[in-house]
């Protein structure tokens, strides 16, 4: 099958988590494509096929080399953002793309592409590429990522006469939410280490991310009738908003790049008598992220000091942290990714994840896991675009970094 249209089936299924659930997986429409995914690698020939209650997916390629080597694993997450809507996706095949405006949607002239706004199209000029159609996410992250390891299974069981160790695969959910290893089984996977097939460019791969928390902030306000409030309201409403702006403004997302950390104010509900901040930190550095934590410490006392009552309270959550310490206990397995690229053609480029990943938490629970692109950009939006180009390119790192662990003098014939 075509990397294409593998990846135009899976976007077909809509997989959007949901961060205010209490079920594993958080929706049910997740285990509609990991029970695709079961039929699919049970056609293929995969062995241990298991889809466990938590909708984690398992299988393996067989050895057909006597194991002499390592067992390498490969993961990406079924689900999507629910920052936009992931139902009735449109997708747009580009062939060979040259560089011009790309209009999404005929109906509305606003909803466009152009290497003005977003200049990673640079990297894609002559690629074939799918876009959506401006009314939904698209879902390559992390659908292209699920493709490249399948079209990846799918060439070795076509090609028996390509020796490999056994190879591990497992598709998780619940990711963009934070919980996709929650109950990840890392003795069933069974992999000396891994790589999460979910990044952009091709030429990059990852072995930083964030440290990561999550802090709410709940507010206790005072509710008197407006017409004799004087004196005696508290508006929890104007409280939340004088303690975002006691924040430092430049942590904001939109004033960071690279290594620089933030604060993310992305919900906040309330009224005069309750209100409710959810903010995300994050920082590469562990040092720092103590420090941003201790700013809502600090506001948190100042304000309950001047209003002479507890009216504010915090939780802070801590969601990941930075795999950066673990891998660098593991340096072959950055050497590979490293060689695989340059075997390939590619140029290789080590990324700061400004993000987390399901690699950073398996890291911590003993699986080693940087991350590998995929050929995904602009994700999570309307603006999304995926390189069939790039999909295609990932798919021969991935055979490269197998035919490498068990030699590296033979040429892939892909």
């Amino acid at each position: 099958m075509k990397i294409e249209n593998r990846f135009l089936k899976y976007v077909s299924i809509n997989t959007q988590s949901d961060p205010y659930s209490t079920t594993y997986p958080s929706t049910t429409c997740q285990k509609d494509l990991a029970e695709f995914l079961v039929e699919e690698m049970e056609i293929l020939g995969f062995k241990n096929v298991y889809l466990s209650e938590y909708g984690v997916v398992y299988g393996t390629i067989p050895s057909n080399n006597d194991n002499i080597g390592d067992v390498i694993g490969f993961i990406a997450h079924l689900d999507t953002s629910s920052d936009a809507s992931g139902e009735n996706i449109k997708p747009k095949i580009i062939r060979d793309y040259d560089g011009s405006r790309i209009m999404l949607n005929d109906m509305n002239e606003e909803l466009y592409l152009d290497r003005e706004d977003f200049s990673d199209l640079n990297k894609v000029i002559s690629h074939d590429i799918i876009t959506t159609d401006g009314t939904t996410l698209l879902g390559g992250d992390d659908k292209a990522g699920i493709a490249v390891i399948m079209s990846m299974a799918e060439y070795l069981f076509k090609h028996p006469e390509f020796r490999h160790n056994d190879i591990q695969i497992a598709f998780t959910p619940d990711e963009e939410v934070g919980r996709g290893t929650e109950h990840f089984d890392i003795e069933r996977f069974n992999a000396d280490y891994a790589y999460t097939v979910d990044g952009g460019d091709i030429n990059e791969f990852y072995f930083e991310n964030f440290n990561a928390y999550g802090v709410t902030v709940d507010i206790a306000g005072k509710s008197i009738h407006p017409g004799n409030a004087k004196d005696k309201m508290i508006n929890s409403l104007n409280v939340g908003i004088e303690f975002d702006n006691m924040l430092p403004q430049n942590k904001k997302p939109e004033f960071t790049d690279g290594y620089d950390g933030f604060h993310h104010l992305n919900h906040m509900k309330g009224s005069v008598e309750k209100t409710h901040l959810e903010y995300i930190v994050r920082d590469h550095d562990f040092s720092k992220i103590k420090e941003q934590l201790n700013d809502f410490k600090r506001i948190q006392a100042y304000l309950n000091s001047q209003y002479g009552q507890q009216l504010v309270e915090i939780t802070m959550t801590e969601q990941y942290l930075n795999m950066k310490d673990i891998i660098a206990e593991h340096p072959h397995i950055v050497e590979q990714v490293e060689n695989a690229m340059y075997d390939v053609g590619l140029t290789p480029s080590i990324v700061p994840i400004r993000g987390g990943t399901d690699g950073a938490r398996l890291s911590y629970k003993g699986l080693p896991c940087p991350n590998l692109g995929t050929g995904g950009f602009n994700c999570h939006g309307p603006y999304e675009f995926v390189s069939i180009t790039m999909m295609k390119k990932g798919v021969e790192l991935l055979l490269r970094l197998i035919k490498n662990n068990v030699s590296d003098k033979e040429d892939i014939p892909f």
